[in-house]
């Protein structure tokens, strides 16, 4: 199961949430993030966030490498162990930022991540719909390279996102950002028990 959304939409709060529900109903769980959960994903994750601008395809392609080694090394082992996997971002992050918001082609950039991964998709994703004006004000702290995006670009990617779940209404649940947090976890968990 993964969790989408714009930066600060409480995508990770919400990972963390399930992950501990899926752990006290005594089931194992990976929780992991994009891009990370590898050594070198971790690496890539800090010269994605932190480094220097850099051209869209370049930004694509690290984001596809750190996936490819993430689903090699961390999530199809979990998977053939039957633990549940829960990550905050994966493939569809990549096809709302990089393939649509940045332009370079939604079918380009979901391919690539598709070959990088063997087709790994998640049975499950939650996409956590927040105005992204009102996920902005949430971020705390510094921000990273792509939270300093412009608003027209944080726009363009939360009509990505919603034009993805429109297209795969079986597999992306979206999901109102704006309620407390534990409301959104029980909405959450109500999609996710017919799954167990």
């Amino acid at each position: 199961m993964t969790f989408e959304g714009v930066d600060g939409s409480g995508k990770s709060t919400q990972a963390e949430r399930l992950a501990d529900w899926l752990r006290e109903q005594g089931r194992t769980v990976l929780l992991t993030r994009e891009p990370g959960g590898t050594t070198l994903g971790e690496r890539v994750r800090r010269l994605l966030l932190e480094g220097d601008d850099m051209g869209a395809w370049a930004e694509a392609a690290l984001f596809a490498a750190a996936r490819a080694e993430h689903v090699e090394r961390a999530i199809r082992p979990a998977l053939d162990r039957g633990d549940d996997v829960v990550c905050d971002r994966y493939l569809d992050s990549s096809v709302a930022y990089q393939g649509i918001a940045r332009g370079l082609g939604e079918e380009r950039v979901r391919e690539l991540s598709l070959i990088v991964t063997g087709g790994l998709l998640p049975d499950r994703t939650f996409l956590l719909l927040v105005d992204p004006g009102l996920a902005r004000d949430r971020s705390l702290g510094e921000r990273d390279r792509i939270e300093r995006e412009e608003d027209l670009f944080m726009s363009r990617v939360d009509e990505a996102y919603r034009s993805l779940a429109s297209h795969e209404p079986e597999r992306i649940v979206p999901v109102d950002g704006s309620p407390a947090a534990a409301e959104i976890a029980e909405v959450v968990r109500e999609h996710v028990r017919p799954l167990l």
